[in-house]
């Protein structure tokens, strides 16, 4: 019997593996990191020595203008300036006296934790790096990417742009599925290296960490998978972050899967969407082979224009989408208006249902009912998946194209139901639309198998990348088509609309109950005021114009002028009447955009336009303390407006008006008054206050329209305040509103 543990394999070894400190460069450069702080060289490559004939340790801890001033002196000024983190900038091309005569480097610089990282790249004696020699590729690539008008075209054009510019053996562009396996959708290539077109490499091909370097530094060249790496002296133990780095030495494990795929040159360049990696151009040669920086560069700039005309036709194609399952969900909309009971609409029109979500069925469920139209599962799997929603998928929308892989039970049925997406459609009971599309049974064709194999070295197992490339198929199972983006944003603004506008209507009725008999009292003093105080200026319109027609047209006495100042001065009151009836009826429907107010400065504005039309009148203010608060301050100003214009309306018999604005706290609510000394009123009149149209005094005596102290009423309770008068008769009056000190309630 053996009793030794069996040996553990570590399969996310890669996903852990630091290949952004590897300690080492590939040998077509040569690397220097100098310190911010004080421009002293901190890192050299090992190959300083065989290049400029200087040991790298000795150009440590001095600064670069001492030990390498030829280089200084050439980019001084590109050295002073600041770098962005995650890029690396070309600065110039620049000749350098070596060992082996002049050579030219094209110069590199980027950023690493306080670190100046320069990289002088070798150019390649047969570099192509005039622009006018590139232009003509550039032009075209640009002109055809304009003419293509769909995606697969798009990425075609950029594998045959993309080889011709660098000269590789095949040009691959290779695209991310939302589980990182990677499809080859367009290939440009010559005899020496094998099709890859249509292929799937597995995720693990390039692990997590791979792909975030992917995503921050764009391109990436590795000439010759056989290269020694060139280590990098340092006094320093810690590794430098060569994540920018053109450089950077590449991961064993990476080489030894280019040296089984039979490419020992690679070039791999990243495509972008929103900052994302959505794929990636992938060229390969079959011998080795370097490609100058300023085509690199080129090719980097061409692929994000490759990029935004990608964007563009991906997001054409959403639009249009959209647009089709707006049609449907507006049909959809109509039938569930036209029913007492929204489902029924929706059940009498099964194939729009469906066709909203390219569904093959669909069921909606509730407590007590299930429909289920088209292609479904029975009803008591329905109800069990129903359940299984219920009870641990609460979210408004689920989507899955692999539903037997969530709720085992659905392998009974995968001919009806292998996808699935849902909406609740209740936010107090449990109640689901479900659409269903059955199995899509797919081969999927990998790029040799998946799997990584594992062997035993120096005593221990470690992972190895695949030695075979040849196509490996695969049959796969229990799986629907996925689910468009158009489809699910469809079915969101469905149950956008059934919450919002159908569902919501019983959950609203106790509340519209209330509004409503609120609304009627103020439809009674409507009713009233419009037959009482209106009836008196339009019969002052109608009278005088009679009398008017009795008159001379063209030449008018002075008592038919008179006429004229009547007519015009009842008109303007009933225009003011019309428009402060409007002005209420829309104050109950604006919505609140509460903010903290500064009340003190408020009422100081409104304080000032009021004197500066009082003329001669003696008025004596009292401004205490009045605290901020968080309110609509549109809507405060027009309260404060009001109650201080009455204060001064109504103290103007006093040879001098006294008028006391001041605030205090009562359980939570901040109270601000207005006092005044002017001629009050009956308390047993305050209940008539805050009505529409209520006067307490003649309109001979004192102008307006009453409507002003109901706004006021209105504005503070929908603040969820509070507002009461007190007075008496010749002895002034002072008016009060309580706001919660907190936000202001809609």
């Amino acid at each position: 019997m053996n009793d030794q543990a069996p040996q553990e394999i570590d399969l996310t070894a890669c996903e852990r593996e630091p290949i952004h400190i590897p300690g080492s460069i590939q040998p077509h450069g040569i690397l220097f990191a100098i310190a911010r702080a004080d421009m002293t060289t901190t890192h050299a490559s090992a190959n300083t020595a065989s290049v400029f004939g200087i040991d790298p340790l000795s150009l440590l801890k001095r600064p670069l203008r001492d030990v390498l001033p030829e280089v200084a002196a050439l980019l001084d000024s590109d050295l002073a300036e600041p770098i962005p983190l995650g890029t690396a900038r070309f600065v110039r091309t620049i000749v350098l006296e070596t060992s082996q005569g002049k050579k030219a480097f094209d110069a590199v610089l980027s950023q690493s934790d306080g670190h100046i990282v320069l990289e002088l790249e070798i150019v390649p004696e047969d570099a192509v790096s005039s622009i006018d020699a590139l232009y003509p590729t550039m032009r075209r690539f640009v002109e055809e990417l304009h003419g293509a008008s769909t995606v697969d075209r798009l990425c075609q054009l950029a594998a045959e742009d993309i080889r011709r510019m660098t000269g590789f053996d095949r040009v691959l562009i290779y695209r991310f599925d939302e589980h990182w396996n990677g499809t080859v959708i367009a290939e440009d290539r010559n005899e020496l290296l094998p099709s890859y077109l249509d292929l799937r490499f597995p995720a693990s091909d390039i692990p997590a960490q791979a792909r975030e370097l992917y995503r921050r530094n764009r391109l990436r060249i590795i000439p010759d998978a056989n290269y020694q790496p060139v280590a990098i002296q340092s006094h320093d133990p810690a590794p430098l972050d060569l994540s920018d780095s053109v450089l950077r030495s590449v991961s064993p494990v990476h080489l030894e899967y280019m040296r089984n795929m039979g490419t020992p040159a690679s070039m791999s360049i990243s495509i972008l969407r929103d900052g994302a990696l959505w794929g990636l151009i992938s060229c390969h040669n079959s011998t080795p082979k370097r490609v100058s920086l300023p085509v690199r560069n080129v090719c980097d700039f061409l692929t994000q224009i490759f990029s935004l005309q990608l964007e563009a036709r991906e997001n054409t194609a959403l639009a249009e989408a959209r647009v089709r399952l707006g049609a449907v969900q507006a049909r959809l909309l109509a039938y569930m208006a036209g029913e007492n009971v929204f489902i029924d609409g929706l059940v009498a029109h099964p194939d729009d249902l469906m066709l909203l979500a390219g569904a093959h069925g669909v069921a909606i469920v509730t407590d007590e009912h299930c429909w289920r139209l088209g292609k479904t599962p029975n009803e008591a799997e329905v109800k069990a998946l129903y359940a299984w929603l219920s009870e641990h998928h609460q979210e408004d929308v689920f989507v899955t194209d692999c539903l037997a892989e969530l709720f085992p039970a659905a392998q009974s049925y995968p001919d009806t139901a292998s996808g699935l997406l849902s909406i609740s459609i209740s936010k107090m009971r449990s109640s689901y639309i479900l659409w269903f599309r059955p199995e899509l049974v797919q081969t999927v064709s990998w790029g040799g198998n998946p799997e990584k194999p594992v062997r035993e070295e120096a005593g221990t197992l470690r992972l190895h990348p695949r030695r075979s490339f040849e196509i490996w198929k695969e049959i796969v199972r229990g799986r629907s088509a996925a689910w468009d983006q158009s489809e699910v944003e469809a079915v969101k603004e469905l149950r956008n609309a059934i919450v919002g506008i159908v569902l919501r209507r019983a959950e609203e009725l106790a509340a519209l109950a209330d509004e409503l008999r609120r609304s009627n009292k103020e439809l009674e003093a409507f009713s009233y005021s419009v037959s009482h105080d209106l009836r008196a200026p339009f019969r002052h319109i109608v009278g005088y114009s009679e009398l008017l027609k009795k008159q001379e047209w063209t030449e008018l006495s002075d008592r038919g002028k008179r006429y004229i100042d009547t007519i015009i001065e009842a008109a303007y009151t009933a225009g003011t009447l019309v428009d402060n009836l409007l002005r209420f009826s829309q104050m109950g429907r604006t919505a609140l955009k509460p903010r903290l107010v500064d009340v003190e400065k408020l009422v100081g504005e409104v304080r000032r336009n009021l004197v500066d039309h009082l003329g001669e009148r003696r008025i004596e203010w009292v401004i205490g303390a009045l605290p901020s608060i968080t309110a609509d301050p549109v809507l405060l100003r027009l309260v404060f407006e009001n109650l201080l214009d009455n204060a001064v309306k109504y103290s103007r018999t006093r040879d001098i008006s006294h008028i006391e604005v001041g605030s205090y706290r009562d359980q939570g609510d901040i109270v601000y008054f207005v006092r005044d000394n002017g001629v009050g009123f009956d308390m047993k009149y305050v209940n008539k206050l805050f009505g529409v149209f209520q006067r307490l005094h003649r309109i001979e005596d004192f102008e307006g329209t009453g409507i002003g102290l109901a706004n006021v009423r209105r504005i503070v309770e929908r603040h969820g305040g509070r507002s009461w008068a007190e007075g008496q008769t010749d002895g002034g009056a002072t008016f009060y509103i309580a706001l919660p000190e907190s936000e202001g309630a809609a």
